[in-house]
């Protein structure tokens, strides 16, 4: 019988899905404000881009939870893609040129990842050249955090296995240990980005309680995906 490490935790600090794309979404445009606005090299411009970074791998590990919750996978790809489409116009006129492309994108990939990994799982070792193979896409079309942000989803998500259970009732106080393994395998891939912003993430997501939260209305979720294009044009009009 299968054995699970717990470490207790106050109800008050537990976070719900809704909770977890609030705090992604503040740290999401309070980094590219700071990018696109402030000078650098201050130390406002740095404590805000370090609170930035909790933003991308609470993402990734929301598509991770979003695609296994998801009754319509194909939809949910086709979002992502749309979203991506439709910011790429602002993300343009805030990089130029330069040969890469917005983040919905690669959880765009992310999402393929996944969906190639529960296909080809029972296969062993083909399911991971797949998922490389499309980190490597990532990498080459030059997508936002690239091959580390689709190989965070695909960590998150492989992960993730038996980790939501009945532990998340109202009268458990206690984490598995497999959402710390979580934590553990993708937070290389998070320091990449700054140390401190992967603690402050990792702590957000290891609060995560498993419960969709009080964002349940179509009208609700699909408003999180229009965040994003016009955040960014905002920005290309004051930058």
């Amino acid at each position: 019988m299968q054995t699970t490490a717990k470490i207790s935790v106050p109800l008050s600090l537990r976070l719900s899905g809704s909770a977890l794309k609030i705090i992604a979404i503040l740290s999401m445009v309070t980094d590219h404000c700071a990018y696109f606005l402030m000078e650098s090299d201050t130390p406002m411009y740095d404590c805000l881009r370090c609170f930035g970074r909790i933003a991308f791998p609470v993402f990734a590990f929301l598509v991770a939870e979003g695609f296994a919750h998801s009754r319509d996978r194909m939809r949910y790809f086709l979002i992502l893609v749309l979203a991506g489409v439709v910011s790429e116009l602002p993300w343009y006129l805030l990089n130029g040129a330069d040969g890469t492309h917005n983040v919905m994108f690669t959880l765009s990939l992310g999402v393929v990842a996944l969906a190639i990994f529960d296909r080809m799982c029972e296969h062993g070792p083909l399911s991971f050249i797949g998922i490389s193979g499309i980190a490597v896409l990532a990498w080459w079309l030059g997508t936002d955090y690239d091959w580390r942000g689709v190989l965070m989803i695909a960590v998150f998500y492989i992960l993730r296995h038996q980790t939501m259970r009945p532990w998340l009732e109202r009268s458990s106080t206690h984490f598995p240990s497999q959402a710390i393994l979580q934590i553990i395998f993708t937070f290389p891939l998070m320091a990449h980005y700054g140390i401190a912003g992967a603690l402050l993430a990792s702590g957000i997501i290891f609060l995560y309680d498993g419960t969709r939260g009080f964002i349940r209305s179509k009208p609700s979720k699909y408003s999180f995906y229009a965040i994003y294009p016009a955040h960014l044009m905002l920005l290309s009009l004051f930058s």
